[in-house]
Order: structure tokens, then C-alpha cells, then sequence
């Protein structure tokens, strides 16, 4: 049962407008997406504008009565049309309006349209706005329950969907999609950790973007059911694509380079990496083996066998590490800027630095979600802490986008491009927690907050928890070395690092660092691990020491 907007939000009956012209493409206009009642809401509402976009027309859930005649917009379809309907009409943004109860239905049309590459902005039926909010709702429905399927009965109310550029005050960036494709179109594309949160965004986005159309993609992952999953997704939405499914560890050298050599890759995106700093601190031997050696099998591979092009995902934590996973990292880069620099190399080298993404497996999102669904408290690491971010899709979409920009950031020179992702202002975590909260309807309280009835806001009040910055961690990242210059490439969400920051490595060098790091990746003493990793970054240093916990002004407004 859908909710019937009271007579205020039902436009007046008029005359209904002459057929349209038959138009192939439409270049800007508003998509809406919704029941029928949703839709009949925001027509409404647009209406009110003193100028009003143009409205291509509205898509429904398969199912649904139409109610076409009460509509003042043509309906195009069904959501499942919508890749048909974004390529004919081009609409430059799609609003998107679903009861709470309708999760599958958003989750879909979200999906569809990150993969066309439309801008989402939600509408919150008047409906739910209406309905109570606070810490029961919430708890009436685990955040970690599966969608319903699609058709299925109706569920319990569930917190509402989370805008994630919003929630950092953020605009994505678009990308050059005849670039990408450039790139991509008729190419075998290889992603390691094709699993994980990038690798697989990267998976769906080069099997699904218009005008993509590789030849076959190669998904390498070692953890089976992260490659069931990723494997089963891009099998099920786009059958049409060639797809092979490798389960293997990158770091087993012999093995990467036999698959690299039978399968003949044009282009490697290596995201497969460890990423736990407090985890990486307990076991720096493993961080060497996936960060360092990982990243050696396949790069070498990739040079042996002429791939055209490798782009290694890195991390601002590689920018004067106080971490031993930062600092694994940035020996992965000094790595790939040695191979690239080599003479016979004919494999297009270039690595991407960028900050924390929303919505990654066990990222602060996943945390606090499951935390609110306890009851609380939030945790927050520090007050002062603050974190660069971007959405996943927004990271992959940039990665994809850097690895067109051949030679923009080492132009003329034999050395591996070094790319930095716009990732816009440093996000205070405390005030991201308070975001969070508010966008479930709560009101998020903190110590050293005013007594209870003088912050202001309605809502239930949840409590925040300052748990205190674990080991490695910094209270705020680097993107760049302070010797580093950053210019602006072709693309305004991609910048190219053009200074020296740290002498290249010379061959000599390179081969000690590998042959002392890799009799020390087997070793179980801890300090004599950390040590050589420090011998081969000199600029790695401890963590500052934590003050006091006090809260700080924000850094975003």
C-alpha cells in the first residue's frame, strides 16, 4: 500500500500537453523515478519553481500501475529500462523518490544510475517525513539485514538511504568517458583484489560504462567468496561481457606471472592490498609480503610481458608514513618508479594516491551503522581527527579516468606517473559522526557538548565515544610531500605530482631493498622487521603522541 499525498500535493487537472516530438537525444533534463504517487509529489514541487527543469519523463518499478493519465510526464518504462533510457535521452540528473519500505527498488536505481553515469539526488516522500524517526525505528530494523527481493512483501521501516557525497559535502567529479574508453574498448583489463571495494567497483564500472566494452575482464582475487560474489554480480548484469575468474594470491610470483603470460592483459589495475593500519602494526611481515612483493610479481610481470598499461592504487598514507602499512605502500611506489625507469621498459607505469573511501568494507560508515543498530555509542578515534574522503565509485571512476591521462605527470620522462585525486577539504570525524547521526533522525551528543535541552535540533539523542587514536594512526594525512608539487592535469579531479620528493632508486639499491625485505617477510621478529622497513624509508616515523582528548572546530563547514 503506497502513500496517497494529500490534495496539496496533487497538481490540478489541466490539459494534458500535445504528444512529444520523437526526440533521439535529449542532451540536459531531470529523469524522475518513483511510484506513481512519489512522482505525482515531485511534479508538484517542480511546478512550484519559478523555473523549472525540463522533465524527460518518469520511470516506475515493474508492477506498478502506470497512472499514467494522472501524470503530467510521459512514463519511459520501468527502472529496468533505464539503461536503454539514459543512452536515448541523456538526462544530465535523475530525482529519485521511494517509500522506506521499497529498499530493493532504491538500491536498483542506484546501482543503474552510478553505472550510466547520471547524478542521483533522493526525495523524501512526504510520507516518511511524516513517519517517527529516532533510535527505535532504527532499531526496529538491523542495517545489516539483506534488501528484500524484488516483489516481496513490504519490510520494517529502515533507516533512510545515506546520501554519501552529502554526508561529506561533496560534488563529485564526472570523467572523460571517450578517454576512458580509449583505454578500455576492446582491451583485456586485469584487476587484482577484484574482491575488494575498489577492485570490484572497478570490475563493474569497466564492464558496465557506455562505450567501455572490454574485450574481457580478469578477475584476480584470493579470497573465494570475495570472487564468487564480484564474479556472480558482473556475470548477472552484464552477461555479455567476457569475464575470467582467477583465484590466486598476486603475491605468489610464479604463479602471477604465469597467468599474466597466458592471459596477456593490455592493462592492470593492482588494488589488492592490505589496509588495516592497527592490524598492519601487529604484522609487519605480512604487510610486506602483500603491499611490497604483491605489487612486485605483478608489476614485473606486467613488464615482462608488455602489458600497456599499469596503474598501482595507492594511499596518502604512504606520504610520510607513520605506519608500516603506509610505509609498505610507499615501498611499493619506490618499486614501480624503479621499473618504470628502467630501459627496456614498454609498459605505461603510473600510481594514485588518494584518502578514505565512504561505504568500503569495515570503513567508519560500516562501524557506525552497526554500532547504531546496538544502540550506540558512535566511537570517534579523536576529536581533532580529521580524514580526506570520496565515495567509492567517485575513487574508482578518477582511477579509470588517471589512467588516460598517459604521460601528464612525468611528460618526457622514463619514470612511473605519480596522480593525486582532487579529494577536496579534510573531513573533521567528529563532525561526519554528527552528520551520520542526523541523518538517521538523531541527534549525536558528545562529551564536553552543552547539557541536554540546550544543543539544538529535535530528535533522540545518541552518544558519541572518543576511543583514542590506536597505533600508526595520525591525527591528519598528507596527499603530497611538502616537496612535492602538484599541477593540474587535463582532468580537474586528477592532479600529477611533478617534484623529485625522494631520490629514485638506483639499481644497486633496488636489489638490496628486495633482497633484505624478502628473507625478512618470512621472519616472526617484529622490530627487525620494522626496522629494515624504516633503513629503506627514512622518512617513516612514529605517530605523534596523543594529547588529552578535546574537541576542535570543524574544518568543513
Amino acid at each position: 500500500m503506497y502513500f496517497q499525498p494529500p490534495a496539496s500535493f496533487i497538481p490540478p487537472p489541466r490539459e494534458r500537453p500535445a504528444p512529444r516530438r520523437r526526440v533521439e537525444h535529449v542532451q540536459a533534463g531531470v529523469l524522475l523515478i518513483g511510484t506513481p504517487e512519489t512522482v505525482a509529489q515531485m511534479e508538484a514541487q517542480l511546478a512550484a519553481l519559478a523555473a523549472p527543469p525540463t522533465v524527460v519523463g518518469f520511470l516506475t518499478p515493474a508492477g506498478l500501475p502506470a497512472r499514467a493519465g494522472a501524470l503530467r510526464s510521459p512514463r519511459l518504462g520501468t527502472i529496468d529500462d533505464l539503461p536503454a533510457i539514459a543512452s536515448r535521452f541523456r538526462p544530465r540528473l535523475a530525482l529519485v523518490s521511494f517509500p522506506t519500505t521499497m529498499r530493493a527498488a532504491t538500491v536498483r536505481t542506484t546501482e543503474l544510475l552510478r553505472l550510466a553515469g547520471i547524478t542521483e539526488r533522493a526525495v523524501t516522500p512526504i510520507g516518511d517525513l511524516l513517519a517517527p524517526t529516532g533510535i527505535n525505528s532504527i532499531l526496529a530494523a538491523r542495517v545489516d539485514e539483506p534488501a528484500p527481493r524484488a516483489g516481496g512483501s513490504a519490510m520494517l521501516a529502515t533507516p533512510p538511504a545515506i546520501d554519501l557525497a552529502k554526508l561529506i559535502g561533496r560534488e563529485p567529479y564526472s570523467i572523460d568517458r571517450d578517454a576512458v574508453g580509449g583505454v578500455l574498448a576492446g582491451k583485456r583489463i586485469l584487476i587484482t583484489g577484484a574482491g575488494g571495494s575498489i577492485g570490484s567497483e572497478l570490475a563493474r564500472l569497466c564492464a558496465g560504462g557506455a562505450g567501455f566494452a572490454p574485450a574481457q575482464i580478469i578477475l584476480m582475487e584470493r579470497g573465494e567468496n570475495a570472487l564468487f560474489e564480484i564474479d556472480r554480480q558482473i556475470a548477472r548484469r552484464f552477461p555479455s561481457v567476457p569475464r575470467r575468474a582467477v583465484l590466486h594470491d598476486v603475491a605468489d610470483a610464479a604463479g602471477t606471472r604465469r597467468i599474466v603470460g597466458e592471459l596477456r592483459p593490455h592493462a592492470i589495475f593492482h588494488a589488492a592490498a592490505h589496509k588495516h593500519v592497527p592490524l598492519m602494526e601487529d604484522h609487519p611481515a605480512h604487510a610486506l609480503t602483500n603491499n611490497l612483493f604483491g605489487t612486485k610479481a605483478i608489476a614485473d610481470a606486467a613488464a615482462e610481458f608488455e602489458a600497456e598499461r599499469f596503474v598501482l592504487i595507492s594511499t596518502d598514507k604512504a606520504v610520510n608514513p607513520t605506519s608500516v602499512m603506509g610505509a609498505t605502500k610507499r615501498l611499493a611506489e619506490m618499486y614501480i618508479s624503479w621499473l618504470a625507469a628502467r630501459p627496456d621498459s614498454r609498459t605505461q607505469m603510473s600510481m594514485v594516491r588518494f584518502g578514505n573511501v565512504l561505504g568500503s568494507a569495515c570503513s567508519v560508515l560500516t562501524i557506525w551503522s552497526s554500532q547504531l543498530a546496538e544502540g550506540g555509542p558512535l566511537t570517534v578515534t579523536d576529536p581533532r581527527m580529521t580524514r580526506y574522503f570520496m565515495t567509492i565509485h567517485e575513487a574508482a571512476m578518477l582511477v579509470l579516468q588517471s589512467a588516460a591521462l598517459p604521460g601528464e605527470a612525468a611528460p618526457g620522462a622514463r619514470r612511473a606517473g605519480v596522480y593525486v585525486l582532487d579529494m577536496g577539504d579534510p573531513v573533521l570525524i567528529l563532525d561526519l559522526a554528527r552528520r551520520f547521526a542526523a541523518a538517521h533522525g538523531l541527534v549525536a551528543r558528545a562529551p564536553g557538548d552543552a547539557p541536554a535541552g540546550v544543543v539544538g535540533g529535535g530528535g533522540a539523542a545518541i552518544e558519541i565515544a572518543f576511543s583514542g587514536a590506536r597505533p600508526g594512526e595520525k591525527i591528519h594525512e598528507e596527499l603530497a610531500y611538502a616537496e612535492e608539487l602538484l599541477r593540474p592535469t587535463s582532468h580537474p579531479g586528477v592532479r600529477a605530482w611533478t617534484g623529485l620528493g625522494v631520490d629514485p632508486l638506483s639499481d644497486d639499491r633496488a636489489a638490496a631493498m628486495i633482497a633484505e625485505l624478502d628473507d625478512l617477510r618470512h621472519s616472526t621478529d617484529h622490530d627487525a622487521v620494522v626496522s629494515a622497513i624504516r633503513r629503506y624509508v627514512p622518512e617513516m616515523r612514529p605517530a605523534p603522541a596523543v594529547e588529552t582528548c578535546r574537541p576542535a572546530r570543524s574544518v568543513v563547514r
